[in-house]
């Protein structure tokens, strides 16, 4: 039957991946690789084997210094993938990985480690010159959110306890501004994605510190007394919404992110498991760094 595929290829091809950086160790990536291309109709099946072939050349030239981020990886294999099935006219490569990241706890600075999950894509179009290939880079971080809602109830009845108790109201808020009131936590999970032009770059590092960044606290594996009171007291005098955290990801990524061109497309996404209902709140954007602006600029350059 001539019927043309959108996408024929190989998944979960479980690879180790390190990647050189310039003065620094390299980093090394447990990852999974998803890789597809286009098939016509006149053809019966794609050549798999091609597909292996090129992500064990191109892993190998990272190990060599050549490629030195991870979604230029994706891209490099996405294009060879278009020099190895002539036929097709669109090639796709998504990478999800582990990457182990070091951690200082903020009172005792005690050293501790974390697993990002990281996610790599690109994808190249075949055209009369060059191809044109668009990449992306994202991260899934955990953190800690404390519900705003609950602490305005608890807080209403603090306040109404510390009057009956004769307490003068100047002192009550500045009781308040020191401890804040209880409230339900949930542990977040924050994704945030950008998709740039091949020629473009954004810096894993700094996609993982804007998504810790923008709950309420960070959470780490090992914790100090004097540590623990620390993210509970922190995460307690910045509570956060589901949509608070996608709305503060946006801004910090226009921050951040400035230079990048207007097309760039920003894909966020937070889920927060409730710890006193059975559902999980869940917020997400989809938008080019033009439209964040505009959303964020457009009232004060109205006029």
């Amino acid at each position: 039957m001539r019927i043309n595929l959108t996408r024929v290829g190989v998944k979960n091809v479980k690879k180790l991946v390190e990647v050189s950086r310039p003065e620094k160790r390299p980093v090394v990536f447990i990852s999974n690789f998803d890789v597809f291309v286009d098939l016509p109709g006149s053809l019966k099946g794609a050549n798999l084997s091609r597909n292996f072939e090129v992500i064990d050349e191109v892993l190998q030239q990272a190990i060599d210094g050549d490629v030195n981020e991870i979604e230029n990886l994706c891209s490099v294999v996405a294009r060879k993938l278009l020099d190895r099935h002539e036929y097709a006219d669109r090639t796709e490569v998504l990478m999800r990985s582990q990457f182990m990241v070091k951690r200082e706890t903020p009172v005792s600075r005690t050293h501790c480690h974390e697993v990002v999950n990281v996610h790599a894509r690109a994808v190249a179009r075949r055209t009369f010159r060059d191809p044109i290939v668009r990449k992306s880079i994202g991260a899934e971080v955990t953190g800690m959110t404390a519900c705003p809602c609950a602490q305005d109830i608890m807080k209403e009845r603090a306040i109404s306890v510390l009057q009956g108790l004769g307490v003068p109201d100047e002192k009550i808020d500045l009781f308040l501004q020191e401890v804040p009131m209880a409230t339900h936590n949930q542990r977040g999970r924050g994704f945030l994605c950008i998709e740039i032009d091949d020629d473009q770059h954004v810096e894993l590092e700094k996609i993982i510190a804007i998504l810790k960044e923008s709950m309420s606290a960070s959470i780490f594996e090992l914790l100090k007394r004097s540590d623990e009171s620390y993210v509970v007291l922190n995460a307690h005098k910045n509570p956060r919404f589901v949509e608070d955290c996608v709305r503060e990801v946006a801004k910090k990524v226009l921050h951040e992110f400035h230079d990048l061109p207007g097309d760039s497309l920003v894909t966020i996404k937070q889920t927060n498991e409730e710890s006193i209902h059975q559902h999980d709140a869940y917020a997400e954007r989809q938008a080019t760094i033009a439209e964040l602006f505009y959303e964020l600029n457009g009232d004060s350059t109205e006029g």
